[in-house]
């Protein structure tokens, strides 16, 4: 009997919705021969994150285990899918696959981290396969919120795998391939033993609309507003895009894409040919001169991002244009959760202008991109598995997913970031874990999420600085008083003194009773100058802030 067996491992995208990462293996116990499937990004905020740029997986274990790893794909081009592979290719090394359009998205963030461009290997939808060590794997196109989706048909010598990605069940989604039940029946239709599955939408009950649906009711909304109409969306949602810039069309309106992230979208799907009949833009030195009735701008920043266009024109001007009073700014998307205070601050800075704002609260002007708990069930029907890995989603939703698979009379497991599991039989079984978590972009920098650098920084964020000087001759005995410098504090406490007169009071005092051991022994004398420092603060502000003691000898 043989003992290779058939492994799965999230890295990134179980537990948590973003950065995915998913490795399979088969082979020996420990020798396995490994595929990635994704390598994705999330965004960092200024509660949990701050100063920081970026958010990947823990790629440490693949890393360390490279010489096994036969190939990387990726199913899309959403940034929590491909945002990393530019930040970690040189560590793995690996040749990439993906399809046209994800491929060029792919190239251009290579190039900006100064890999090569052809690392990317383009491929076709399926039936065409690549073969990866003990794999075979095709790109198996289905609907979502950007073209040119593919979930991965990987066959393995015990049995075949279908990997999902992110998918709705779209038969009519304006732009990229339409969701083709046959196609997919036909392809499990000699049997499928593990369907890994999205699972961001499992607790909405109604089934999914369809990304045409939403046309319409954007065309009446452009129609009826009578000065400029801006809107924003997720840039990588093409189809939306698209929609978005008929309907100024159809109204009359010249069209102004605004946002780096924007433009590149349409460029990507120009250029790739997913994208056609796309209606002429104007740059935004030109819309400066068309009437603003005649003008719709398509920005960047759904989501609240404060440097996206939607943001800067909030805050004013943004490339010479403005929004003034009785325009209509419309929100043609979801606000992911946790995004809610930069989006609220954004419609409120336009409210406080005069401008119309118009969210998707009604359910009109936006569709998810996910397969809904219906769709989910649809899905499972079609494709028949043996057994449903729920993956992609915060841990509610993998165990939603699970109790639905179980419920379905088909095996199923929560396997969360880290959790191996052996998928060679008809149970799934958790056979060991590797350590994972979060790697920081900061700058330009890579830093561990536990390295204690963004820790410091909240904690200075939330308490403040003192700096604290002090200068001791070579006797060590000090030379004048100590001098503190004060950040993010309040100048004055509760003694109506300057903070800094009263530290520094505190601190000499100290200085002139301590005793000469303690002013011979630097790390003594730091302690004591850091905890008066604190204690003092605690008294005049009721807050106990980060010291830094800064010791000064005199040789």
């Amino acid at each position: 009997m043989s003992s290779d067996r058939l492994i799965y491992l999230p890295l990134g995208g179980a537990g948590e919705i973003g950065m995915n990462a998913y490795v399979y293996g088969y082979g020996p116990k420990g020798k396995e021969r490994l595929i990635l499937v994704d390598i994705g990004v999330t965004f960092a905020d200024m509660e949990t994150s701050p100063g920081v740029d970026l958010i990947f997986p823990d790629m440490s274990w693949l890393i360390q285990n490279k010489d096994r790893l036969e190939a990387i794909y990726i199913t899309h081009g959403h940034e929590d899918h491909i945002g990393a592979i530019g930040q970690f290719w040189d560590k793995l090394g690996a040749p990439v696959y993906a399809r046209a359009f994800t491929s060029n998205l792919a190239r251009h963030k290579m190039r900006d981290q100064g890999q090569p461009e052809d690392a990317i290997t383009t491929v076709s939808a399926w039936p065409e396969t690549t073969t990866a060590g003990p794999f075979t794997v095709g790109f198996l196109p289905i609907s979502h919120s950007i073209p040119e989706s593919g979930s991965l048909v990987i066959d393995t010598p015990v049995g075949r795998i279908i990997h999902t990605g992110d998918f709705k069940l779209d038969e009519t989604p304006v732009v990229g391939e339409a969701f083709d039940p046959e196609l997919w029946a036909d392809v499990s239709s000699k049997g499928v033993k593990a369907l890994v599955c999205d699972s961001t939408n499992v607790f909405s009950l109604q089934a999914g609309r369809s990304e045409a649906t939403v046309g319409p009711e954007i065309e009446k909304l452009v129609a009826a507003s009578p000065n400029l109409v801006a809107a924003t969306t997720f840039a990588s949602n093409v189809a939306r895009v698209k929609t978005l810039a008929e309907a100024g069309q159809r109204a009359g309106r010249s069209i102004c894409l605004m946002g780096r992230a924007m433009r590149r979208m349409v460029e990507a799907g120009l250029e790739t040919g997913v994208l056609t009949d796309f209606p002429k833009v104007v740059s935004p030195e030109d819309a400066q001169g068309i009437p603003r009735g005649n003008l719709m701008l398509l920005v960047t920043g759904s989501q609240g991002e404060r440097r996206a266009a939607s943001a800067q024109l909030a805050r004013g001007k943004h490339n010479g244009l403005t929004l003034k009073e009785g325009d209509t700014f419309l929100f043609s998307s979801k606000t992911i959760p946790g995004n809610e205070k930069g989006v609220f601050r954004i419609i409120n800075q336009f409210s406080e202008m005069g401008v119309d704002v118009v969210d998707d609260n009604s359910g009109l002007y936006h569709v998810s991109g996910h397969a809904n708990r219906p769709d989910l069930e649809k899905m499972q029907d079609i494709v028949n598995p043996t057994m449903v890995i729920p993956m992609h989603g915060e841990h509610r939703h993998l165990r939603e997913h699970a109790k639905l698979s179980e419920a379905k009379g088909r095996a199923s497991i929560v396997a969360v970031n880290g959790t191996m599991l052996d998928l060679t039989g008809d149970m799934p079984k958790v056979v060991g874990s590797v350590e994972t978590g979060r790697t920081y972009l900061d700058g330009s920098v890579k830093i561990g999420a536990m390295d204690g650098i963004v820790r410091d920084r909240i904690r200075m964020a939330l308490n403040g600085h003192v700096i604290v000087n002090v200068i001791l001759d070579e006797d060590d005995e000090p030379l004048g008083e100590a001098w503190v410098e004060l950040m993010g504090l309040p100048e004055v406490g509760s003694s109506n003194a300057p903070l800094v007169d009263v530290l520094e009071a505190d601190l000499t005092q100290f200085l002139g009773r301590a005793g000469a051991k303690t002013l011979a022994d630097d790390s003594k004398l730091e302690e004591n100058l850091r905890r008066i420092a604190r204690n003092s603060s605690k008294d005049e502000i009721g807050k106990k802030p980060e010291v830094t003691v800064i010791v000064s000898r005199l040789s």
